[in-house]
C-alpha cells in the first residue's frame, strides 16, 4: 500500500475547506479571503461569526438578526445551571466540556440534520457557551449570575456577565478583537477533532464537545495560562529574563513561542501585543507588556523563535480582569465560531474521515504460542 507519512500529520492535507487560509512562510491568516489584519481593524466579532458561517460579510439587517438570535439563545437550561452550581471546585475546562455536552439533552432538534436545524444549533452553541463560562465563574464565587444585557455586544456582554461591570468602549473593543483573532485557525487539533466527529454524522453538540476535549490538552490550549503564571511568578522584568535564560540553558520549552505552521511571526501576535500595551496602560499592568516584550526579544535573538498567539493574549486577558483559569475556556468561546463553521461545512459535503496508519509492528503470520510455553 502506497502511503504518505508525517509524524503528527505534519504537512498532510486532510480536507478541502473554503473557511481559513494560512501561509506559514509569509505569516498570513485569512477567513474567507479577508486578512486577519483587515478583520481585526474593522470587523466586530458578530460580523466574523456571520462570515465564518456564511462565507460573506453580513448586511445591516443580517447582522442585526444574528445579534438578536445570539441574545435570544443566551439563557441556559435549568439542568445545566444546576450542574454548574454543583461543582464549584471543578476545573473550568472539564466543567465546560460537560456542560456543552449537556446542552444536547434539552434540545429536541439535537439529532435533526437539516441545514436550518444545524445552523440554529450553531447559534445556540455560540450563545450558550459564553453563558456557561461566565455563569460558572459567578457561581463558584457564591455570586449571583448576571443576566445578559440585550443592548450589549457579544464581547461587552461577556465581560459584563463575568464581572458584573459594563466595560468601557476601549475594553470592549480589545476583547472583541481578541475573540476575532482566536475565532478560527484551519485544521488545528480541536477543529480537526470536531470535523472527524461530524464526519460520522454525529450531532453538532458532540462535535463541539470533541473540540473542547482536544483544546483542553496542554499542547493545544492553555499556553497563555502558563505564560501569565510565569510572568506573575517572576514579578519583575529582570527576574523574568533571568528565568528565561536559565530555561534556555537547560533546553526547557518557553510557553508562547514557536508554532507548527508559522515560520515567521504569528500575525495574531502583532495585534495582541498592541492590545496588551493599550489595556495594560489603562489598568496598571503595562509592566506585564514590557516584560513580555523583553522576553520576546530575548528568545527571538537567542533561538530565532517568534511569539505566537498565546504569548501576548496572556497579559491582555489578565489586564482585562479575566481569571487565569478561564483563559482556555475563553479560547473555546471564541473558537466555537470556527468549530461550528467547520462542522457545518463538513455536513454540506460529508465523507467519513478514515485515514490509514503505516504498520510498524511485527511480521504478520506470527506462530501461536501455547499457554504452557509462554
Amino acid at each position: 500500500m502506497a502511503t504518505v507519512s508525517g509524524a503528527g500529520l505534519e504537512g498532510i492535507i486532510a480536507a478541502d475547506s473554503e473557511i481559513c487560509y494560512i501561509d506559514g512562510e509569509a505569516g498570513v491568516l485569512a477567513y474567507f479571503g479577508y486578512s486577519i489584519n483587515t478583520l481585526a481593524e474593522n470587523a466586530t466579532f458578530e460580523e466574523v461569526i456571520f462570515l465564518l458561517w456564511n462565507g460573506r460579510l453580513p448586511n445591516a439587517a443580517e447582522l442585526d438578526g444574528l445579534k438578536q438570535l445570539l441574545v435570544a439563545h443566551r439563557d441556559l437550561p435549568a439542568g445545566v445551571t444546576s450542574f454548574l452550581a454543583s461543582v464549584p471546585q471543578g476545573k473550568p475546562m472539564p466543567v465546560l466540556r460537560t456542560a456543552v455536552s449537556m446542552l444536547a439533552l434539552s434540545d429536541e432538534q439535537a439529532d435533526e440534520m437539516t441545514p436550518e436545524a444545524n445552523m440554529l444549533k450553531a447559534i445556540k452553541l455560540m450563545a450558550k457557551t459564553a453563558t456557561i463560562v461566565t455563569s460558572f465563574n459567578r457561581l463558584r464565587q457564591n455570586e449571583a449570575v448576571v443576566p445578559g444585557d440585550p443592548s450589549l455586544s457579544f464581547a461587552a456582554n461577556f465581560l459584563y456577565t463575568l464581572t458584573g461591570k459594563k466595560p468601557d468602549a476601549v475594553m470592549e473593543r480589545a476583547f472583541d478583537v481578541a475573540l476575532t483573532l482566536h475565532a478560527d485557525h484551519e485544521l488545528n487539533a480541536s477543529t480537526f477533532a470536531s470535523r472527524v466527529t461530524a464526519a460520522t454524522l454525529s450531532d453538532i453538540y458532540s462535535a463541539a464537545t470533541a473540540g473542547i476535549c482536544a483544546l483542553k490538552g496542554p499542547l493545544h490550549g492553555g499556553a497563555n495560562e502558563d505564560v501569565i503564571r510565569f510572568l506573575l511568578a517572576a514579578g519583575t522584568k529582570e527576574k523574568a529574563l533571568a528565568m528565561v535564560q536559565e530555561r534556555l540553558a537547560n533546553k526547557q520549552k518557553i510557553a508562547g513561542f514557536g508554532h507548527r505552521v508559522y515560520k515567521t511571526i504569528d500575525p495574531r501576535a502583532i495585534h495582541l501585543a498592541r492590545l496588551s500595551k493599550d489595556i495594560g496602560e489603562r489598568t496598571g499592568h503595562v509592566d506585564l507588556y514590557e516584560t513580555s516584550t523583553a522576553i520576546a526579544e530575548l528568545i527571538k535573538t537567542s533561538k530565532n523563535l517568534n511569539a505566537n498567539v498565546d504569548f501576548f493574549s496572556a497579559s491582555t486577558y489578565y489586564s482585562l480582569g479575566i481569571p487565569v483559569d478561564l483563559f482556555t475556556p475563553i479560547f473555546a468561546v471564541s473558537r466555537m465560531s470556527g468549530w461550528t463553521a467547520h462542522v457545518l461545512e463538513q455536513y454540506r459535503n460529508n465523507r467519513l474521515i478514515r485515514p490509514r496508519a503505516e504498520y510498524k509492528g511485527k511480521e504478520v503470520g506470527q506462530p501461536w504460542i501455547p499457554m504452557a510455553e509462554r
